[in-house]
């Protein structure tokens, strides 16, 4: 199959639409509750989705600048999601005696700091997000995260790289 441009970031929107479907699907039907760095898991996909999305139906040359910019505006969230699905997998594989004590849900933590702030604790992880509730062929959900925001951000520097090639003529 030769995806064009366009077939490529529809592709990939659609994969990022299935990615927040299975998260809903696992919150609300298996009663999976996401923790808060889940949740920013579930952002940096969005927000990928969403510029993949408009690149498509943009619909940019390939070897444009605005393909271009597009293409490292949706390396900034998968970037993004390696750097917390990292934190991610990190905390989960702490020892038990090291894993950091629950903080407050994210939303009263909204409620109550500054934006900037409830970011840095997000990210500095808690006992909830160390939990380890659900796993596939031996690879708990961050794992999974990981391998796909590595896939996609190396699939995006392809792509960034192959748009400074020259058309080849017929």
């Amino acid at each position: 199959m030769n995806l064009n441009n366009r077939g490529w970031n529809f592709l990939g929107a659609f994969i990022c639409y299935q990615l927040i479907v299975t998260a809903l699907y696992f919150q609300y039907v298996d009663g999976l509750e996401p923790c808060p760095l889940c949740m920013f898991q579930r952002a940096m996909v969005i927000a990928l989705g969403g510029v993949l999305l408009i690149n498509a139906i943009h619909n940019p040359q390939i070897n444009s600048w605005a393909n271009r910019i597009y293409q490292i505006l949706a390396l900034l969230p998968a970037i993004g999601g390696i750097i917390i699905a990292g934190r991610h997998v990190y905390l989960q594989h702490l020892p038990e005696d090291e894993v950091p004590a629950c903080g407050a849900p994210l939303e009263t933590m909204m409620d109550m700091l500054p934006f900037t702030e409830v970011i840095q604790t997000v990210l500095s992880g808690d006992g909830e997000c160390a939990k380890i509730s659900w796993s596939f062929i031996g690879l708990s959900m961050p794992e999974w995260m990981l391998v796909i925001f590595i896939i996609a951000t190396s699939v995006l520097v392809f792509r960034l790289f192959k748009s400074f090639q020259q058309p080849k003529p017929f």
